[in-house]
Parts: structure tokens; sequence; C-alpha cells
């Protein structure tokens, strides 16, 4: 039962309604995290980019303003000077300035190491004269690193080529902590998130409507085809709309209505042949019996015939009287097929009944009988059909089997409990072999040369089925541990029920 509960958790994991739902907020997952990752880098680019803009520009005009009172060579007081002046331009006193001339440096914080600057910022303010920038991580905070050489226009002959005025060997550099910038992207990043747990949620109740869409006429065309299996041939599916499923449920129901036509006519067909069986044996029956009444009569004089004569006589008169059997037989078979049997229920002693079979047919002598006492065991059953059932299992062992064969009969208890009547036929053959206990019920089956039915109408096993089947019973053949097979026939014991007939 674990087992079993394991299996159909796995099966519900692996459904339909799951796999949509896993897809779709796979999907919403992965196009939210591109579009929040793409849209925070945007962002904080645009954030860092504004900010930066804005620092340099300021940067340039407060060096381009004070850089004319410096006096040059500047001293390390004059350096200081510039350094504090710069770093005043920024009103909340976040600016940190350093000033280099040659071996001369200066901050606008007394006794600052600077430790921001990079040696490759230094380098690149040394080779080149544009403004150049940095961002660096510490431990708690990003700053932006500026850097620029102090440079005089004095006069158009000094200027160089590029525009840019004679580098006086001074360099500015600045340090800007960019705290509000970082707490700007910190909160971007927080909308991101909080945006993308609702979008998930979104896409799941997405996928479930989704889901269900899909799932209504799947489902609908499982009950369909459960309902197809069971039967009901005339089941058939709405079909709404003109998408793809519109169309699967068309063409269920057109394969529905080829199939319950084919069955239709395959029934038809079937019970004309059943029809033709059942006359031509009742049309048979009057000829036969004429037939009959002839060779009992020429019987009785094949003593006085030569012996050419009187075999042919005798070989007509067994011939007649097994085509008359095999005319009772397709009747009987007839009837079953066209559910015109009737059960004639009548309480009666078992064991009384069965002595009476093998009475009636002169086995008394040839069959062990193992039967209870009388009225020990009392059922309520059809007596001509219980008799049918004894005669042709015990004829059939003692055609096919070898003797001695056995009758025995006990009670049982039932599958659902309950009092049974089992009656066993067990006789000492060559028994019945595998690839035949399969098909010993069937009508006409012919089984190998050692149980070949050279006697019998090839019916009687399946009209013994049928009768079994009419009590509620059932009917089993096997082959014993030891030698011989064994035949063995349930049927429940009903007791004090009406009397009137009745069909199972």
């Amino acid at each position: 039962m674990r087992a079993l509960g394991t299996r159909f958790r796995a099966h519900r994991l692996r459904g339909l309604r799951v796999r949509l739902v896993v897809a779709f907020a796979l999907v919403a997952a992965v196009t939210a995290t591109t579009t929040g990752a793409l849209t925070f880098r945007e962002a904080r680019t645009g954030v860092l980019q504004q900010s930066q803009d804005t620092v340099i520009k300021l940067l340039r005009t407060q060096v381009t303003r004070l850089a004319p009172e410096l006096s040059f060579p500047p001293d390390e007081a004059e350096l200081r000077r510039f350094a504090v002046d710069v770093a005043r331009t920024e009103q909340s006193g976040t600016w940190r300035v350093l000033v280099v001339y040659r071996t001369l440096e200066a901050t606008s914080v007394p006794g600052d190491r600077f430790e921001e600057l990079t040696p490759a910022l230094r380098e690149a303010v040394d080779s080149r004269s544009a403004t150049v920038f940095q961002r660096v991580n510490r431990a708690d905070h990003t700053a932006l690193l500026v850097g620029m050489s102090v440079a005089f226009a004095s006069s158009a002959s000094s200027a160089s080529s590029s525009g840019v005025g004679s580098l006086t060997g001074v360099k500015v550099f600045l340090t800007v902590p960019q705290t509000t910038e970082q707490a700007y992207v910190d909160a971007l990043v927080t909308a991101v998130e909080r945006a993308a747990v609702p979008a998930l949620v979104l896409a799941v109740l997405l996928a479930l409507l989704a889901a269900r869409g899909v799932l209504r006429p799947v489902r609908a065309l499982r009950n369909a085809t459960r309902s197809i299996a069971e039967g009901r041939l005339d089941t058939r599916l709405a079909v709404d709309g003109s998408d793809e499923l519109a169309e699967l449920s068309h063409t269920f129901n057109e394969t529905a209505a080829a199939l319950e036509e084919s069955v239709a006519e395959l029934r038809g067909m079937e019970a004309r042949a059943r029809r033709f069986a059942a006359d031509v044996s009742h049309e048979l029956r009057t000829p036969l019996a004429a037939m009959s009444a002839v060779t009992d009569v020429l019987d009785e004089d094949a003593a006085h015939l030569d012996p050419d004569t009187a075999t042919a006589v005798r070989l007509i008169s067994e011939e007649t009287v097994k085509l008359a059997r095999l005319v009772d037989d397709l009747m009987e078979i007839s009837r079953f097929d066209a559910g015109a049997a009737v059960l004639h229920l009548d309480e009666i002693d078992l064991a009384e009944s069965l002595r009476r079979t093998l009475a009636s047919r002169g086995w008394s002598d040839t069959v062990d009988a193992l039967l209870p006492a009388p009225d020990e065991l009392r059922g309520r059953v059809d007596p001509r059909r219980l008799d049918v059932v004894v005669a042709n299992l015990v004829g059939n062992a003692l055609r096919h089997g070898a003797r001695p064969v056995t009758v025995r009969l006990s009670e049982g208890e039932g599958p659902g409990g309950g009092r049974w009547a089992v009656i066993e036929v067990l006789d000492s053959g060559p028994g019945i072999p595998d690839n035949v206990l399969p098909h010993v019920f069937e009508r006409f089956y012919k089984s190998d040369a050692a149980r070949s039915r050279t006697e019998g109408s090839g019916l009687g096993l399946a009209i013994t089925e049928e009768n079994v089947r009419m009590h509620g019973g059932t009917v089993r053949a096997a082959n014993r541990p030891a030698r011989g097979a064994v035949f063995t026939v349930r049927l429940p014991l009903r007791r004090d029920e009406s009397a009137e007939e009745e069909r199972p």
C-alpha cells in the first residue's frame, strides 16, 4: 500500500497540472529576473553616471577658478590652501582633496593618508592631461576618485595643439564617498526583489487558470474514453471553439461513431449467425428423430443381417446418435447466446442428485462417489442443469481420462464468505497438456490426440461452463499433482429464496 501511495504521489507530481504550473513559474522567474537585472543595471549606471558627471564638472570648475591664485612654483602651504579651497566646494564637507606638485603633497584634511588613491589612477593622471576617474570599493562604502592635472592657458603660443594649456606639474585628486548613490542602488535592489514575488504569484495563478482550461477537456476526454471502454458506445464529447482541443474532441466523436457503427454491424452479423445455427438445428431435429427411429429398428435387426451390412447399420446408428446429440447441444448453446436460457431453481439434496445422475447413465459401478450423507448438503439449484454439468464432466473423464474416476462433493467457503458446494471430478489419465488447459472450455476446441473428442459433440464443456455461470459459480480445470486431471465446480448454496424462475 505504501508503494502504491508512493507511485500515486509520483504520478500526481508528473501530472499535466504540475508541469504547467512549474513551466509558468520558471518562465515568470526567468522573465522577472532578466527584466529586474537589466532594469537594475541601467538604473544603477544612470545614478552613478549622473553623480560622477556632476562631481567632475564641479571639480573642474573649481580648479579652473582657483588655479590662477596658486603661486608657482607652489610650496606645501600653498598646496594645502589650494586643497582646502577646492574641498570647500562641497558644502556638506564630504570632499577630500589631495594636491601634488613633484615631491610635495598636501591634503584638505591634515594627516589624511588618502589610501583610496590607487597607483593606476596616479599613473593615468601623470600620463595624460584629461580628467580621469575610478570607482573603488572599500570595506563599508564605495568612493569615487577623480584626478586631473592643472594647466595654464596664459598665451596662445604656449597652448598645445590639443587646446590644453601648458601643464604646471600640479595634480589634483579628489575622493567623494558615494553613500547616497549606494543607498539609491540598495533601494533599487529591494524594489526589484519585492516586485519579483508578486510576479511569481501572478504567474502561478495564471498557470492554474491555464491548466484548468487545458485539463477540463482532457478530463472530459478521459471520462469519455473510459465510458467507451465500458461499452457505452454512444458517448460523445461537446465541441466548443475551434482550437486544437476542439479538433481533438471532433476527431474523438468521429472515431466513436465509426466504432459504434462497426460494433453494431458485427453484433448484427453475430445475431444472424446465431439465429441461423438455431434455425438449422431446429430444422434438423425432425428428420433426425425419424432417422433415429429407423436406426433403432435396424439395430434390433442387425443380428440377422450379414456382417458387412450389420457393421454399416451400426455405424449409421452411432453417427445418427452423435448428430442428434450435436444438434441438441447446438440448440442449447444458441439459447445461451440469445439469453433465452433460464434457471428453474429448486432446493434439493445435492448428494442424491449426483447419485441419480450416475445411476441414470449406468456409472454407479464405474465411478467412485465420495458424497455426504443424505440431506447433509442441500442447495437451491436447477436440477436439470446440475445433472448436465455432472454428466458432462464425468463423461469427459471416462472418455479422455482413465479409470478410476472419482466424484467428490463437499462444502466449502466462497471468496466473499458464505456456504458453497464444491464438486470435483477426478480421473487417473495422463492429464491435460499445459497449452490445452486455457482452452478446454472453448467450443469445438481440438486438443492433441491424447484427449481428442471422438465421441462428444465438442460442446459439452462449453455448456457446462455456461450452466455453472448461470448459477453464479465457477468451474476450473487443472492437473493433479500425481496423475490425472481434476475439474472443480463451485456453486453458491442458496436456500429459502423465491421459487420463481430467475436469470443470473
